[in-house]
């Protein structure tokens, strides 16, 4: 039974690397038409890290790093542990329009980005749920 919630749990952060993907570029491309050209690599790890205008981003960079420590853990996957992490991810990913933080910039980037809107319904669709657009 364990093998069956390690799989679920790899389908969940590959899906959830995606949308990290598709928010990051969508996010370097929202900054470089406001702020300027990002000049390397390097500067855009130092952005991503320490620049308050991708700082937002936070909260579904440490799912996916807990997802990563569950899956290197010794002790065998429950079912509820699979549940939990499953309804967090559900939770951080409700886009709000009227919402503050995550929320309210999970919601702007979906009106902006088409590969954010794929991305979030290949996830919703795994969590088996439909799209929260709004």
């Amino acid at each position: 039974m364990g093998d069956l919630q390690t799989e679920r749990l790899e389908e969940v952060r590959l899906a959830l690397l995606a949308l990290h993907k598709a928010l990051v570029d969508a996010e370097r491309a929202s900054y470089e038409k406001t702020v300027g050209p990002v000049q390397s690599p390097n500067h855009f790890l130092q952005l991503l890290t320490t620049d308050p205008w991708f700082a937002w981003l936070q909260p579904l960079s440490q799912l996916i790093v807990s997802l990563d420590e569950l899956e290197e853990a010794e002790e065998p996957l429950s079912m509820a542990m699979v549940d939990a992490v499953i309804k967090e991810t559900r939770v951080l990913l409700t886009p709000s329009e009227s919402g503050e933080g995550f929320s309210r910039h999970y919601f702007e980037a979906l009106q902006r980005d088409a590969d954010v809107v794929i991305a979030h319904a290949d996830l919703m669709k795994l969590l088996g749920r439909p799209r929260a657009l709004g």
